[in-house]
Order: structure tokens, then C-alpha cells, then sequence
């Protein structure tokens, strides 16, 4: 070895060295330019429905923001496990994303084989919005509170119906979270989708319905429904006179519809950072805002782990009530 010559093995290190900072260079210089190509944000559910419409609103807002076309991509099918398990399986590089909703979180009890753990495999970015449920009555039911109902119902064990969209369902679930809350005896009635049940509910071969605030509130304006509560922490900014359960005495009685951006598990934190930011951004939008209020949905700012944090509490806290209900899917 000549004087100033390095060692073979240093200089394989060196070689190694130099090959681990160029890789780190071209990965923190792909992270800093994201995105780079269009984005596909994948929803479980068919188009025109809730999920899918806020999903539209925030792809908008991203790719105005970020200046790259975010796609939304529709993939219903087994309540919206088709379309978890899709993107649990892509390449964790912020290009294929999910716009998850509280059905994901109630079918992780609800179903028997899921192939998916919504807390390990995928990353939280933000929660987007939350779309109130609402407790809906035919006009016929001789009640004009939610504690008259109670009592209107305990004095009539088993002559009452509830509707839902179907078996598992948010709002399904939040009749038997009632129940469970009030001990009262009345029957569940499941239907394919809120407009037949709804449909029912206006011609009273049902009585009462947790439903999603945007295929009701209409009936309640026009006086086909009457409402009771809204099923929120918060009240309604498009029906603010309409009390909370929780006000009513129902304590964590916070059952919603709601909706957030996750992505594969690994996907790089600085992209995570990215696409939350944006989306906060979005929910400051007085054009989003409007948007939001017209579906009777709330934005929610938060951070990853706040989301993170809400997911996995929300899937901890549907597992007893999804229990208690009997609901079981193969």
C-alpha cells in the first residue's frame, strides 16, 4: 500500500457511506417534492354517497393546494373492507391513499375475518369532516323529547321499530347504543340504504331512526319528521336550536358519521405532514365551510396523532355496542 493510499475496506466503506447519503438524498429530495404525479385517494363506497361527496370536496382542496390532481377512486363492496384492504396492500409512498369512514372502525368487530387492523397497518393524516346522526321520529309518535320517547317506549315494550341503512351501520349502531343506554325494548329493522328506510320511516311502518342528517333534514323542514337531538358533542351549525344527546343527559353519547384521509403503514412522516397541513388549509376554506354546511357535515382540525388517537378510540368504543347488538358478518 503507497503512502496516502486508504485501506481496501475503508474504501468500501466509504464507497457504502456515499451509496447511503446519495439514497437519503434522493429519497428526502422525492419527500420534498410530493407529489410529483397524481394521487389517488381511494373511497369504499359507491359515488353520490356522504363519504364520497366530502371525499371530492377534499380532493379539490388538495390539488389546489398541492398542485397535483388528487383522483378519487371508488371501490364499494363488503362495507367498505374492499377498499381498506386495497390500499393496506399499496406502496406506502403518499400515491394511494384511503378516505375512511366509521364503518372501517365498526367492522373491525363486526366482521369475523377482517384482513386488516385499522390502527397497525395504515397511518393517520386527518380527520376531514363529521356528519351529525339525528334522531328522527314519524309525527305520529306521541312524543316531543328524547326522555318522552324513553318513557313512551318502556311503557310499550316491543311495540316500537327503529330503522337503519343496514346491520352494522353507524346508524344502526347508534339505536343500539341507545338501547343499550336506556334499556328500553324495541326492535331493529335494517334496510338497504337510508332512503328506503327513511321512506318507512315517513309512512310509519317504522318509528323512530338514528339517520344521517343529510337524507333527513330535509323531512324534518318540510314537516314530514320530527326531530329530537342531534347525536354530536357539538350542536349542528345547520340546525343550532336542536339539542345534543349529551345535553339531554346522555353522557358520550358522540355518534357521527365521520370521514379522514390514512395511508399505508411506512408511508414517509414528511408526506403525512404534507397532506395534514393541506388539509387543515382546506377546512379554513370558506368555499369547504359552505360546502360542509349544505351536507350538514363539521370540519375538524386535527393532527396525525390526534387522529391516530380518535381511531383507535372509536374502534375500542363501537367493539361492546357492536357486541351488545348481535351484528355478525362472515
Amino acid at each position: 500500500m503507497t503512502t496516502g493510499q486508504k485501506p481496501r475496506f475503508l474504501r468500501h466503506a466509504a464507497s457504502l457511506l456515499a451509496g447511503a447519503l446519495g439514497s437519503m438524498a434522493i429519497a428526502a429530495s422525492a419527500q420534498a417534492a410530493y407529489p410529483d404525479k397524481p394521487v389517488h385517494i381511494v373511497v369504499g363506497f359507491s359515488a353520490g354517497g356522504t363519504t364520497d361527496v366530502i371525499a371530492r370536496i377534499m380532493a379539490k382542496e388538495l390539488t389546489q393546494t398541492l398542485g397535483q390532481s388528487f383522483v378519487v377512486e371508488n371501490k364499494p363492496g363488503a362495507g367498505s373492507n374492499i377498499a381498506t384492504d386495497y390500499v393496506k396492500r399499496a406502496d406506502p409512498d403518499g400515491y394511494t391513499l384511503l378516505f375512511v369512514a366509521v364503518t372501517s372502525a365498526i367492522n373491525q368487530t363486526l366482521y369475523r375475518n377482517v384482513s386488516f387492523d385499522l390502527t397497525k397497518d395504515f397511518v393517520p393524516v386527518a380527520l376531514g369532516a363529521k356528519v351529525p346522526n339525528i334522531l328522527v321520529l314519524n309525527p305520529n309518535v306521541p312524543v316531543k323529547s328524547v326522555q318522552e320517547l324513553v318513557d313512551y317506549a318502556k311503557a310499550n315494550p316491543g311495540k316500537l321499530a327503529f330503522a337503519s341503512s343496514g346491520s352494522g351501520t353507524s346508524i344502526h349502531m347508534a339505536g343500539e347504543l341507545f338501547k343499550m343506554r336506556t334499556g328500553i325494548d324495541v326492535l331493529h329493522v335494517p334496510y338497504k340504504g337510508s332512503a328506503p328506510a327513511v321512506t318507512d320511516l315517513i309512512g310509519g311502518q317504522v318509528q323512530f331512526m338514528f339517520d344521517n342528517m343529510p337524507s333527513s333534514w330535509p323531512h324534518v323542514k318540510g314537516g314530514k319528521l320530527k326531530a329530537l337531538a342531534v347525536t354530536t358533542a357539538k350542536r349542528s351549525p345547520s340546525a343550532p336550536d336542536l339539542p345534543t344527546m349529551q345535553e339531554l343527559g346522555f353522557d358520550k353519547f358522540d355518534v357521527s358519521s365521520w370521514f379522514g384521509l390514512i395511508a399505508p403503514a411506512g408511508t414517509p412522516p414528511e408526506v403525512i405532514e404534507k397532506l395534514n397541513a393541506a388539509i387543515v388549509k382546506a377546512q379554513d376554506n370558506p368555499d369547504v365551510q359552505k360546502a360542509f354546511e349544505g351536507l350538514g357535515a363539521v370540519g375538524e382540525k386535527t393532527t396525525p396523532a390526534q387522529f391516530g388517537a380518535f381511531i383507535k378510540s372509536e374502534v375500542e368504543g363501537w367493539a361492546p355496542v357492536v357486541k351488545a347488538s348481535g351484528a355478525q358478518v362472515d
